[in-house]
């Protein structure tokens, strides 16, 4: 079972992790810039973020991905800017990491979704655009995780 999700707190897809925690009754948590910096403002307390000394959005960043047993990167199309830097401390930190493209049908993403936590355990990192970058990834990534993971707890809950 997924122990903890965590991410850097940005408004989109960072939320959206959070969020669903916050519905699923899952601990969630992660690494934020000094003073819960973020594009719409300061990050509001409900989420239980922790602050890095700077302002600086990679430090957060990459102490997320190695806090991580897995991140799931969400971005429409190709992974550019701090998605893409999530991805390559990934590499370099030799954490795994899947990218999903939502511009995909949903159903693939659910299906690989599905694969890669139905036997999870561990703390996951959820990553990708910013909301300014891709409105409604927020909602997708909030309601994606929400779907495949009550549905893997039903399948477990079930036996």
């Amino acid at each position: 079972m997924i122990q903890k999700i965590i991410s850097g707190g940005q408004t989109g897809a960072d939320r959206g992790g959070l969020d669903a925690a916050i519905k699923l009754n899952i601990d969630h948590g992660g690494w934020c810039p000094k003073g819960r910096r973020a594009e719409d403002g300061s990050i509001s307390s409900r989420y239980h973020l922790k602050e890095t000394a700077g302002r600086d959005y990679r430090i957060r960043t990459e102490k997320n991905v190695v806090d991580a047993d897995l991140t799931l990167v969400f971005t429409p199309g190709k992974a550019t800017g701090g998605s893409l830097q999530t991805i390559q401390y990934a590499r370099k930190h030799n954490k795994n990491c899947y990218h999903f493209d939502i511009l995909c049908p949903k159903s693939e993403n659910m299906h690989l979704l599905h694969s890669l936590l139905v036997n999870f355990d561990g703390i996951l990192n959820i990553a990708g655009s910013r909301e300014s970058k891709f409105a409604g990834i927020r909602v997708y990534v909030e309601n994606i995780l929400c779907k495949v993971i009550a549905d893997i707890q039903a399948r477990k809950m079930s036996r």
